[in-house]
């Protein structure tokens, strides 16, 4: 049907799969930080702000990191269930690696977690920041062995292959692959800069509804400081991730930039925009930039960027994709550095918090972090193809043996199911962002006892109907 095969929908429905997941983890590792923080300068400063905050994105933490380890689940069932030939080749290092993950990071999680979301007024202040911390942590040491697995598939080292299987032979070197570092810092900050701007986004439709506090006013101006900071380090990040992907993975260069051959000696262009066609070998309606390719690429304006002709075509990724997802993490990139260097001109000037163009360009920007992301781990992912792990087992070999049907069926019901559960859970959560925080509503309370009441922060209590006024949404105004 359309001219796909089974293999062809295992790797759509692990797309589809792995395309949610993503975006739970990268915004539970930013607000897991960003929660830190909050009651760190609560403590510092006692200045209740932070503590009314704290406990409002503690609710929107706690609904999405159940999403993130539901999903997360189904993930690694798909290497069992579609991808059978995969666990058997790649399993004794891959297997060990996700196992120390949850050794590490997710017992910690798990075992401060309670304490964070629930313990408010049963701990102590420094105990339960404490928690919090290690829960922030956590995040952080699930993202080190996540990415240093799926880095060893981008740049295998430190194995041998007997009997058709991969047998590690020094870890450290399985871990410390080429890429991982690069792409270890990489995702990290992509994380804190998607949370920034779905924080700051968050508090730019409040203050468009007239919503004007300083608990709004701080979420909007941490997330710009975060912005303003983390976007250019980001940019500078991709540029040596660039170089290390150039020296391992040329192949994959070659597809995002659309470049299919080199002219004697002549530095490469770089190509802004144009129609990579792999049929026909060449990038139609392509507007080149001479030498730019190879002072971006390469630091220099005389070294050339290795051409997608120089490898056969079935090594070749699909340039027509990558060359497009590539383009819109950049483009959103660079969209939100202007952002935060708006935000910073703003504020020199008071106007940060009453300048509406600037408040709707905060607010559409919001989902730009995650959209980058998914940008990003496609143009990744796509761009190793036509291998599973890189140059030793092609995805084609890597899949179990299932048929047509099988595959169409659970694809169906992974799109059904997902856009339920998942779709209720964003709009649960989305519900409580518009609810905004309330003043006061992290106060401790007395201990109970007979006609006391007790109000123990509730990180999962429903959006109140009271507050049904802030359910309209803001896209109906504009």
């Amino acid at each position: 049907m359309f001219g796909l095969e089974a293999l062809d929908l295992a790797r759509m429905q692990f797309a589809f799969t792995i395309s949610f997941h993503i975006l739970f983890p990268a915004i539970t590792i930013g607000l897991a930080s960003y929660l830190a923080v909050l009651e760190g300068l609560w403590l510092k400063t006692h200045n209740d702000t932070y503590r009314d905050l704290y406990h409002f994105w503690s609710k929107i933490f706690a609904v999405n990191f159940g999403m993130g380890v539901v999903s997360g689940l189904v993930m690694a069932y798909q290497f069992g269930t579609n991808w059978s030939r995969f666990s058997d080749f790649a399993g004794s290092v891959t297997g060990p690696l996700l196992t120390y993950e949850v050794l590490t990071a997710f017992f910690l999680e798990a075992g401060f977690l309670g304490v964070m979301l629930f313990g408010w007024n049963k701990v102590g202040r420094k105990l339960h920041f404490f928690a919090t911390v290690m829960v922030a942590i956590g995040t952080l040491i699930s993202t080190f062995w996540i990415l240093a697995s799926n880095s060893w598939m981008q740049t295998p080292q430190g194995f041998e292959i007997v009997n058709g299987q991969v047998i590690p032979t020094d870890w450290l070197a399985v871990i410390f692959n080429p890429s991982f570092p690069y792409r270890l810092m990489h995702m990290a900050t992509a994380a804190f800069v998607a949370t920034a701007f779905f924080v700051g986004s968050s508090a730019a439709w409040h203050l468009l509804r007239g919503k004007d506090n300083p608990a709004i006013r701080t979420m909007l101006s941490m997330a710009m400081w975060m912005a303003l900071i983390v976007a250019p380090i980001q940019a500078v990040i991709g540029d040596f991730h660039g170089l290390n992907t150039l020296k391992h993975q040329p192949a994959k260069i070659a597809a995002i930039e659309g470049h299919w051959e080199n002219i004697g000696d002549e530095p490469t262009p770089l190509i802004l925009f144009g129609w990579p066609d792999m049929k026909a070998e060449k990038t139609r309606f392509a507007v080149e930039i001479p030498y730019l390719g190879s002072l971006i690429l390469t630091h220099s304006l005389d070294k050339q960027v290795p051409a997608l002709k120089e490898f056969p075509p079935e090594d070749r990724p699909n340039s027509t994709i990558v060359f497009w997802s590539f383009r819109i993490m950049v483009g959103l990139g660079f969209l939100m550095i202007f952002t935060g260097l708006w935000s910073l001109w703003l504020r020199k000037r008071d106007k940060l918090y009453t300048s509406r163009p600037f408040l709707y360009l905060a607010l559409w920007m919001g989902p730009s972090g995650l959209i980058a992301i998914l940008a990003g781990w496609f143009t990744t992912e796509i761009g190793r193809q036509p291998w599973v792990v890189y140059g030793l087992m092609r995805t084609a070999d890597a899949s179990s043996n299932h048929s047509f049907m099988q595959m169409s069926i659970t694809l169906i019901l992974f799109v059904v199911v997902y856009f339920a559960l998942f779709g209720a859970g964003l709009g649960y959560m989305m519900r409580l962002v518009r609810k905004g925080p309330k003043i006061d509503e992290g106060k401790e309370t007395s201990d109970g006892g007979p006609g006391k009441k007790r109000t123990p922060a509730r990180p999962l209590s429903a959006a109140d109907d009271d507050d049904a006024d802030s359910d309209h949404s803001l896209t109906k105004e504009i």
